[in-house]
Parts: structure tokens; C-alpha cells; sequence
């Protein structure tokens, strides 16, 4: 067959072909792959394939710009507990002082009551018993004279 001459073939049929002819691909114009432009190191705007260049930076999330609190609230809840809880103990450690007083001085007092009684049961007769009675009978005599002046006698 014979093709006209733009479309000859560069060699016959089962012939290697010559050293200068190499195949490629066919680009079309409108399947080519756009530019961009991006900067580079100096600042200046190169262009570059889309599929090479560099992913777009992602926005930053807007930071939480109200102001803090000026003590942490768990670390004052954390000291209201232990401050609390000494509190708590020290009314207790208290509480349980002024008992443990008032048992001993309660022991004391007893002993310091019975003895009293001891002393009282001794002193005093038995009721049904006879008694004896000791009467004291003492008189003083004043004598007042003119002008404020008194004497005192037996």
C-alpha cells in the first residue's frame, strides 16, 4: 500500500528503526495541566505544575482569646478540700481533747468526791444512833461613852 508522503514510514515493515526517531506521547493543548505560580525562597513567583506545587496551607483554628481565670479552679477546689479537711481534723483532734479532758478530770473529781464522802461518813454519826450535842455560848458587852469612845468586855 502506498501512503501519501507527510505519512511515509520512517522504515519498511520488521526493519529496526534508525537511531533518530523516538516515540512520543501526543499532548494536546487542552489536555495539558495548568500552571500556577508560587513563591519561591526569595520571594519571587515561579511557575510550577499544579500537581507539583505544594498543598495550600490550612487556615489556623481561631484561638479562645477570653481571659483566664487568676487561680486555676481545680487547684482551688483542691486546697478548699485540704484546707477543709485540716480544718475537719483539727475540730475533731479538739473535740476528742476536750472529752478525753473531761473523762480525766471526771476520774479526778470521783476520786476527790469519794474521799469527801469518806471524810463526811466519818465525821457524821449514824441516823437511829444517840448524838452528842456541844454548845458554845459566848456574849461580848459593849459600853459606849460620850464623844465616840466604847470599851469592850467579857
Amino acid at each position: 500500500m502506498q501512503l501519501p508522503e507527510p505519512y511515509q514510514q520512517q522504515a519498511p515493515v520488521g526493519q529496526p528503526r534508525p537511531a533518530y526517531t523516538r516515540l512520543a506521547r501526543v499532548e494536546l493543548y487542552t489536555e495539558r495541566e495548568p500552571i500556577v505560580y508560587v513563591p519561591n525562597a526569595y520571594g519571587e513567583m515561579v511557575p510550577m505544575l499544579r500537581s507539583q506545587a505544594p498543598s495550600p496551607i490550612a487556615a489556623p483554628q481561631p484561638r479562645d482569646l477570653t481571659p483566664l481565670p487568676l487561680i486555676d479552679p481545680l487547684a482551688a477546689r483542691m486546697a478548699g478540700a485540704g484546707i477543709g479537711a485540716g480544718a475537719a481534723g483539727a475540730g475533731v483532734g479538739w473535740g476528742l481533747g476536750q472529752a478525753f479532758a473531761g473523762i480525766a478530770t471526771m476520774g479526778g473529781a470521783t476520786a476527790i468526791a469519794a474521799i469527801a464522802l469518806l471524810l463526811l461518813a466519818a465525821k457524821v454519826p449514824a441516823i437511829g444512833r444517840g448524838s452528842s450535842t456541844t454548845n458554845i455560848h459566848n456574849e461580848t458587852h459593849n459600853h459606849n461613852t460620850w464623844w465616840g469612845h466604847s470599851s469592850t468586855g467579857h
